[in-house]
């Protein structure tokens, strides 16, 4: 059985709410298939530079919480972090996952009490826009 080690992965059992993504029913099959998509294209333009195969993650939290938001439902939320920008993750019902969240190595981030995200204000960047919609477009194509 595959090991996963993404925040929330022991739990992440909830049901895709759309049939748009076949192979996509559960956040670990979500994150199954962005393996293969997560790029330095769709890190962060701050972060790209740091981006690796070794670490898929890193700078892909947004476009990638708010894809899920779009396949299960749910909210996003953001951790403050020290740069002043928000690490965004999922809630749907009591289920909380964080598919970036290996980014972060080792450190604890605190999953409780955080501001709830919106990406009408996230995806006022037109970069970042265009990095989940093109995420979405490869996303169809597995």
């Amino acid at each position: 059985m595959k090991k996963y080690n993404f925040y929330g992965n022991e739990k992440a059992d909830v049901l895709a709410v759309t049939n748009e993504y076949p192979s996509v029913r559960t956040p670990k099959d979500l994150y199954d298939a962005l393996l293969k998509l997560w790029s330095a294209d769709s890190c962060a333009p701050r972060m790209r530079d740091k981006w690796s195969s070794e670490n898929p993650t890193l700078g892909q939290c947004s476009i990638t919480a708010f894809l899920a938001q779009d396949i299960f439902g749910g909210k996003v939320y953001g951790i403050l972090r020290p740069d002043g920008n928000y690490h965004c993750y999922n809630v749907v019902g009591s289920c909380v996952f964080d598919l970036t969240s290996e980014q972060f190595g080792d450190e604890k981030l605190c999953y409780e009490n955080n501001p709830e995200q919106f990406r009408e204000v996230h995806f006022a960047k037109e970069e970042k826009r265009l990095r989940y919609e093109k995420l979405k477009e490869l996303l169809g194509k597995i």
